[in-house]
């Protein structure tokens, strides 16, 4: 419910994402006792997964205000809400930093002893460990001061309309700063937690598939939040801002964005394919032996050839059962995804109490401080400037009988 345009969460209602995280840690706790380099393993796809939904809605919130977005305004706090999870994600990533000696071979140098001079140089220059942790610091850093900073900025604008004005104009700024900086630090972070397990491959489009993923994975978040929120009716008196059209954008982005990610995924696949160059085909076929290939073809079909088909019509992107069936799907096959990037260079596909438990936390946790998050902000920003444009808007098409209502 929501009172004061604050949404209201009782302690019942935060019962299953705290039970969720404690069988999370427990989880944990207990595989580092009994299967030490799986839990590890685990713990850097479920913290990897949730480090990206942080900082793919950083990404998220910096487009649409520079692209002058005026649709997205009433669920700004959404994005702003999961860009918190990053100083939970930072944790989890620094627990993983005492297990790095179990997931990445550049930890002891002497295993890259055996390639090319020429090759070698450069990867014991760039994977030196102290260079690697010095960026894997860096890069976190940076991003939870974004987060942080505009969270903090948005907040101000609540208190009058000038500072509302204000707050506008800083938030553009910070936008075109956080953007090209993302771009780099994205791309040295998928290097250093992701193809770093196996230092002898690598792949041109790796950052830019890791990314898609990402975005595709933060837009879901965004998108299942929203319609949540719409289904229970929890924006109150400005329930009519989450029109059907809004919604409608928010399937478009993700039916678009996923696309993008197959585009990246069979365009790699098929310059690798092509290629045949040995030190690019072994992630292939790590990926196509050992049970993995059903694995493999399972995370497009869940990723894309469902969403795709299921998104296609304009009324499913309206409709917020639909679009809450396909934002789970794809926040699942995102998760799949991250396990078939980091799992097959080490052993076959194993989904066990382990995986199910560790993810569930995983899961829980994001829950359990966007909830909060969202909780302690009002709902819509109080004095955002264009607000009042679309809530004119809003009463224009309710007198007019076409306020377009998802179903």
């Amino acid at each position: 419910m929501t009172t004061d345009h604050r949404l209201v969460v009782s302690r019942s209602q935060l019962r299953v994402p705290i039970a969720l995280t404690a069988v999370g840690a427990i989880a944990l706790a207990v595989g580092l006792a009994v299967a030490t380099q799986r839990t590890w393993l685990n713990l850097l796809v479920d913290g990897f997964y949730v480090l990206s939904i942080g900082v793919s809605a950083i990404f998220f919130i910096a487009t649409q205000r520079l692209a002058r977005s005026r649709w997205w305004v009433p669920i700004q706090r959404i994005p702003e809400a999961f860009m918190l999870v990053l100083p939970a994600a930072a944790l989890l990533l620094a627990i993983l930093a005492f297990g790095f000696h179990s997931v990445y071979s550049w930890t002891d140098p002497a295993q890259l002893h055996e390639e090319h001079a020429l090759i070698r140089a450069g990867r014991e220059t760039y994977l030196a460990p102290s260079f690697v942790y010095a960026r894997m610091i860096g890069i976190v850093a940076l991003w939870l001061f974004f987060a942080l900073r505009i969270r903090k900025i948005s907040l101000a604008g609540d208190a009058s309309r000038a500072a509302g004005l204000s707050s506008h104009g800083r938030l553009y700024r910070y936008s075109g700063a956080f953007a090209p900086l993302f771009a780099f630090t994205f791309a040295a972070a998928a290097y250093d937690w992701l193809i770093s397990i196996d230092p002898k491959w690598f792949s041109t489009m790796f950052s830019v598939y890791v990314f898609a993923g990402s975005f595709v994975q933060g837009i879901a978040a965004i998108a299942l939040a929203t319609v949540t929120l719409k289904r229970k009716r929890l924006f109150g008196a400005d329930d009519k801002l989450i029109s059907g059209d809004l919604i409608q954008t928010l399937g478009t982005m993700l039916l678009a964005f996923s696309t993008f990610w197959a585009y990246i995924w069979v365009c790699q696949y098929l310059l690798i394919w092509y290629s045949n160059i040995p030190e690019e085909v072994t992630y292939y076929l790590e990926r196509s032996t050992r049970g993995w290939l059903p694995v493999f073809l399972a995370s497009f079909v869940v990723s894309w050839i469902i969403p795709f088909f299921a998104l296609l019509p304009r009324n499913n992107k309206r409709n917020v059962r639909v679009m809450s069936a396909i934002c789970v799907l794809v926040l699942l096959g995102r998760w799949l995804d991250l396990y078939i990037l980091v799992m097959p260079h080490w052993s076959p596909p194993r989904f066990g109490i382990l995986e199910i438990a560790m993810a569930a936390g995983a899961a829980g946790l994001i829950y359990l401080i966007f909830v909060r998050s969202l909780s302690r902000a009002p709902l819509l920003p109080r004095h955002e400037p264009v607000l009042a444009t679309l809530r004119g808007h809003a009463q224009h098409h309710v007198s007019e009988g076409t306020t377009g209502d998802a179903s």
